[in-house]
């Protein structure tokens, strides 16, 4: 059946999919052309935000935990079974590139990590498309040919469209590149055709020797004699520039700045996988290629970060575009539904727990990872009555605690978090039921940093859901929440 998992792609094709149970996959990923979309937040909120979720964030940080990668990844370059050759490359590219240009050495350790995953799950007969820009499809294309092997290297895809574009200091760019590797010399492949450039072409005169020359043979009336070619076209070339970049008000969007056509992802479903076979999309984003893969009677998988974009993909594409139901046609999976699945993804994975949780009361994860303490989401809402449409979208800083023990230490340093930043209201996610002591002292001290009151109506500055609230469907009470959907009945937190 029909899959759409939600979490990180290196996770969930570690955990859920199997070696070798891929036909085709084709991914979108985030470029390293330190560039920031929040369209999808825009589209949310009605403006676009200060901080952005770290998916649909291409700026890259070497973190104490990107290091770590980066130190391991010989080790597990070797585990996969890449060769010493491969390994001492890296080791030069950590050299080269740590105090020169670390941010793309995160992008490329990133990008690593889950290119070698793909390899795993992609069958001998399968094949992988990997869409970048030219800011990183050289050193992408070098990670590639170590991976998947220079020897299975099958096309560098060039996709022109044409967009308007405004004056600049070099030509315009007006292109993207799509790296084709296969994963053997057993790799389906389906030839495509493109149109005959002159139709005059269409038939052509048969030839044939006579007295050892090659000529042109008539009939008997001296005519040329005709052979009529086949009407498919010529086969495709590797310069694609008959598929039109999106505009902003083509039918097609649903709200991703990044979004590709989906004549551009049938013609590389058609090219490289048969009917029934199984497409995977680690970074599924906007579900141009799920959508490609059910019109051309294809199983599909698709994974993302971002509980926004998995909800937004249910509805607008699966359900409304594609006429698909959720159990029936296609499953969910990787969200959590109960308390035990919320602590098994909080032992699995922290930061996609952080995501899960920070989501799930309407908030957006902000681009400031950290594994303890600091700011994990904002929750955005509305201020009636201000004059500037600019002004009028306040926030309220989110923290996800996840472990078993919560202390009042926690509200404090929250509180501190709360007193020197712009938002006007703070909120705890907590892992555990509280008991009854730590609920009365919790909201003793919350009580202490006051209300925000808003048209006679008293919003606590501070305050706590657990995971078992927010499974229950209650909310942190805040004036209008700036998200595609409000519980009618936020929990008020007592002062008792």
């Amino acid at each position: 059946m029909n899959r759409l998992l939600y979490g990180d792609c290196l996770t969930v094709m570690r955990e859920h999919l199997k070696a070798g149970s891929v036909d085709l996959i084709y991914l979108d990923p985030p470029f390293n052309s330190e560039r920031q979309y929040n369209s999808i937040y825009k589209d949310e909120t009605g403006r676009p935000l200060p901080e952005q979720i770290d998916a649909f964030n291409d700026t890259w940080e070497l973190t104490v935990k990107a290091e770590q990668e980066v130190r391991y990844m010989p080790v597990l370059m070797r585990e996969k079974g890449l060769d010493d050759a491969t390994v001492e490359l890296w080791k030069l590219w950590l050299h080269a590139l740590r105090d020169t240009r670390p941010r793309l050495l995160a992008y490329l350790t990133y990008m690593t990590l889950r290119l070698l995953e793909m390899r795993t799950v992609l069958k001998p007969t399968g094949s992988i498309y990997l869409h970048c820009d030219p800011y990183a499809s050289h050193y992408l294309k070098v990670l590639m040919d170590a991976i998947f092997g220079h020897e299975n290297f099958g096309n560098e895809i060039i996709w022109h469209y044409r967009r308007w574009s405004g004056a600049s200091k070099h030509f315009q760019r007006m292109h993207d590149v799509i790296l084709r590797y296969c994963a053997s010399k057993h790799a389906i492949f389906n030839v495509q055709y493109q149109p005959y450039a002159d139709e005059s072409y269409i038939e052509d005169t048969v030839r044939g020797v006579v007295d050892g020359k090659l000529v042109r043979l008539k009939d008997e009336s001296g005519n040329p004699i005709k052979r009529e070619k086949p009407n498919k076209g010529v086969p495709m070339h590797d310069t694609w520039h008959d598929i039109n970049f999106l505009a902003p008000t083509a039918k097609e969007r649903t709200g991703y700045k990044t979004q590709k056509p989906r004549a551009l992802l049938e013609r590389i479903i058609k090219a490289s996988s048969n009917e029934g076979d199984v497409v995977l999309d680690p970074f599924a984003g906007c579900a141009t290629t799920l959508e490609a893969a059910h019109f051309l009677n294809r199983q599909w998988i698709g994974i993302d970060i971002a509980f926004h974009a998995v909800n937004r993909v249910i509805h607008n594409r699966l359900k409304d575009r594609c006429g698909l139901v959720e159990g029936k046609d296609y499953v969910v999976d990787g969200v959590p539904l109960t308390l035990e699945a919320a602590r098994d993804l909080w032992q699995r994975d922290t930061y996609h727990f952080q995501h899960w949780a920070v989501e799930q009361i309407d908030g957006f994860v902000t681009s400031r990872r950290t594994g303890d303490g600091g700011i994990d989401g904002r929750l955005f809402f509305y201020m009636p009555g201000r004059s500037s449409f600019d002004a009028d979208l306040e926030s309220m800083v989110i923290e996800v605690k996840g472990g078993k023990h919560v202390t009042i230490k926690v509200l404090r340093e929250l509180r501190a978090v709360l007193e020197g930043d712009t938002a006007l209201m703070a909120g705890l996610i907590v892992m555990e039921p509280l008991s009854a002591a730590q609920e009365r002292n919790f909201n003793r001290y919350m009580a202490e940093v006051g209300s925000l009151d808003v048209h006679g109506v008293a919003y606590p500055r501070m305050q706590i859901l657990t995971v078992e609230d927010i499974l229950d469907g209650k909310r942190f009470a805040t004036p209008n929440v700036a998200a595609g959907r409000r519980d009618p009945q936020p929990r008020l937190p007592s002062a008792g």
